[in-house]
């Protein structure tokens, strides 16, 4: 059995899994520190989201279980790191951003899905506007898990979740219209009707 998928690149993407449930343990540790710490870690995993996909390029390796794998990671990472904060805040100032990112994501999720299906992903790949959100969005997810939400740092980090948010909507609807001729088409296709959600 080949074990290509266990190049540098993939293993990057499966240490930002890994991650994920040390920032959650590292960010309820009762001691001061652990927002901070946990905000370090999930910036270090953000860093990976950019070095894994960089070296897939550089070293040749990309592979469709890192195609798979990657977004995954990213929208599982961002998803737990919002769900924390609306605990935290407990506001909805921050829950109505975090809800439009989280919600951005499942659509555009579904609409990846059904593309592939018609065999048209490549019409919906990642736009500009969509990695300079994930770039504000990571940010903005950082700055809030650094700091108490009555910090004057938490403004900050606010304000850029709330840009993030812009970003997500606009990117959203610029994937939506490359898919709407296909999404409106009259042409017949399979449809799974015992989906499991």
């Amino acid at each position: 059995m080949s074990i290509m998928f266990l190049n540098l690149p993939n293993t990057l993407t499966l240490a930002r899994l890994v991650l994920i449930p040390i920032i959650v343990l590292v960010f309820y540790l009762p001691y001061t520190w652990g927002p901070f710490a946990s905000a370090i870690i999930f910036a270090l995993a953000c860093f990976t989201d950019w070095l894994d996909g960089y070296l897939a390029r550089r070293l040749n390796q990309s592979t469709p279980f890192g195609a798979f794998l990657d977004p995954v990671a990213d929208k599982l990472i961002v998803a737990v790191a919002l769900s924390m904060l609306i605990e935290l805040h407990a506001s909805i100032l921050l829950t109505i951003p975090a809800m439009v990112i989280i919600g951005r994501e499942i659509v555009i999720s579904a609409l990846r899905e059904w593309m592939a299906e018609t065999g048209k992903r490549a019409s919906i790949a990642v736009s500009m506007i969509g990695k300079i959100k994930t770039f504000v969005q990571m940010g903005s997810i950082t700055v809030l898990l650094a700091f108490d939400p009555d910090h004057a740092g938490a403004v900050l980090g606010l304000g850029l979740l709330y840009c993030a948010a812009v970003l997500t909507l606009w990117s959203m609807l610029l994937y939506l219209r490359a898919a709407w001729p296909d999404l409106t088409s009259n042409r017949a296709i399979g449809r799974d009707t015992d989906s499991p959600i």
